[in-house]
């Protein structure tokens, strides 16, 4: 992949950026955002900001859901949670917030469209009329859009009042966690298929349907959109570096949607319960680390394969587990 020279960011420092987020959360940022005394405190902190825009930027495109980790972060820093005796204004502050963790993922978005700048010259160019395989590819990502849209407005209302809590997430995380380490497990057993392959350039809008398909998993927080679209380009017989691209490319369409939908639809009312600056911070970090993030995944992945992600995630599902039972969260 023409991504240039790739950064020097390891499994290790990737890991504790993350964990630091992470626990920052869950020790509070009001250092960073110090409230005077009588005042209010601020529906988020600058520092709250801070660590929803790494976070998201940092899992975003890796296989362990952001939507997951975002939604742990938010519970951590108490974000979301109104003390109003209103169930109106608590269900409308709980709405701000989650158009906010869908908002800020433009951030992320500006990232690959940056770091794939060549392919989306080429979709556009084809778009255009210019180049045959731009007019290709884009009808195949238009394709793998296709289900996404359809079943996303139509259960849009129902996955986000049953599925966006932790207990359905901890679940997806164990789950994908098992899926990852199954197909790890098989790709050693018939070592060297994972990098065999078709390329980019050979993937059907039949193959590319299927895939889409197989993003409507992700519509349950935790799965991960990356994770679900990799494994299914996998299965259609792409390439692991083919099926990693296909998945950035699809993930701007279908993140890019999301975002616009919800920016639409609640962004009034996020600016009012957040304000600008804290937006502004999210999606700006956001960005940082998604650049550092993608490029860290398509080395490692070339090298080492998914089950890292695997074992993180069930780590991740049962040390969540015993904050829930433990009452932390």
């Amino acid at each position: 992949m023409h991504l240039g020279k790739l950064t020097r960011i390891n499994l290790t420092g990737i890991v504790i950026l993350l964990f630091a987020c992470i626990a920052g959360a869950a020790m509070g940022d009001r250092i960073i955002s110090p409230t005077a005394a009588g005042q209010e405190p601020p529906a988020m902190t600058i520092g709250q900001a801070m660590i929803l825009g790494v976070v998201e930027g940092l899992t975003e495109y890796l296989p362990v859901s952001s939507t997951g980790h975002l939604l742990l972060a938010e519970r951590l820093m108490g974000i979301g949670d109104s003390r109003s005796n209103s169930t109106k204004e608590r269900q409308r502050t709980k709405d701000a917030a989650d158009a906010y963790t869908i908002c800020i993922q433009a951030g992320a978005i500006i990232a690959v469209l940056g770091l794939y700048f060549r392919r989306v010259k080429q979709m556009l160019r084809g778009l255009a009329g210019r180049e045959p395989d731009g007019s290709r590819l884009l009808a195949n990502v238009a394709a793998g859009f296709m289900p996404a849209a359809i079943i996303g407005l139509l259960f849009n209302k129902i996955i986000k009042a049953y599925l966006f809590g932790l207990w359905p997430v901890v679940a997806a995380w164990f789950a994908g966690g098992v899926a990852i380490l199954a197909v790890s497990w098989h790709n050693r057993k018939n070592r060297g298929q994972a990098h065999e392959g078709l390329s980019l350039e050979e993937l059907t809008w039949r193959m590319a349907l299927v895939i889409g398909f197989a993003q409507c998993i992700a519509m349950w927080p935790g799965v991960s959109r990356s994770l679900v679209t990799i494994v299914g380009g996998m299965m259609v017989g792409l390439s692991l570096s083919a099926a990693v691209e296909y998945s950035f490319l699809l993930g701007v369409v279908t993140l890019g949607a999301a975002t616009a939908y919800d920016a639409l639809k609640h962004g009034q009312m996020m600016l009012q319960t957040f304000e600008v600056l804290p937006i502004a911070i999210g999606l700006l970090f956001a960005f940082i680390s998604a650049v550092a993030s993608v490029k860290w995944m398509v080395s490692y992945l070339n090298r080492h394969g998914l089950a890292v992600f695997g074992y993180y995630r069930i780590a991740i599902a049962l040390a969540t587990s015993v904050w829930i039972i433990t009452g932390t969260l």
